[in-house]
């Protein structure tokens, strides 16, 4: 199975570094370095194609990039973001100074608005539900995307806040090989 995420366009408080998590964001107007990015993201898109399904979060941050690059996603529940809970609507250093070290090397022992323990299962869940596909865009979010890359290269998720995934970008992933 081939998976190709790309990260939802920024909002505002991406901008903000505000974490968003569950709060149903929208994208920010989108700019023309942004106009680029997706430019160039379809012309590889049109390499990967075609997709047996193209999927977003129940978000609307989701669809709305899905639109802008001119698909139409069916919603997905398993691709929602990680819940931050209390720690939604305020900066990302907020969470890291809470949890330090733990939020970096071992996020698997937390529990947010959701436990991470949770959060991974919804990972595993969302690769069964998907396993006989072969080809799959998925539009979604950081920590999702970053959780699903860790949970592929390390069997697990604790490695996922040890990396970087700007907005619109795209990531693939081979299963299987």
């Amino acid at each position: 199975m081939q998976i190709t995420l790309i990260r939802h366009l920024p909002t505002n408080w991406n901008k903000q570094r505000k974490l968003q998590g569950k709060r149903d964001i929208e994208i920010s107007p989108i700019t023309d370095e942004f106009i680029h990015g997706i430019e160039e993201n379809r012309c590889l898109l049109n390499e990967l194609a075609p997709f047996d399904a193209v999927l977003a979060s129940s978000l609307k941050r989701t669809h709305q990039t899905a639109e802008a690059y001119g698909s139409i996603a069916e919603t997905e529940g398993l691709l929602d973001e990680l819940d931050f809970g209390q720690f939604e609507g305020y900066p990302k250093g907020k969470l890291v100074e809470a949890y330090g070290e733990e939020w970096i090397d071992n996020p698997l022992d937390l529990v947010l608005g959701e436990s991470l323990i949770d959060f991974e299962e919804r990972i595993v869940q969302f690769l069964n539900k998907y396993r006989y596909y072969q080809n799959i865009l998925v539009f979604g979010h950081g920590s999702w995307i970053r959780a699903l890359i860790s949970y592929y290269e390390c069997g697990h998720i604790n490695r996922m806040n040890k990396m970087v995934l700007e907005n619109n970008s795209l990531v693939t992933l081979k299963w299987g090989e």
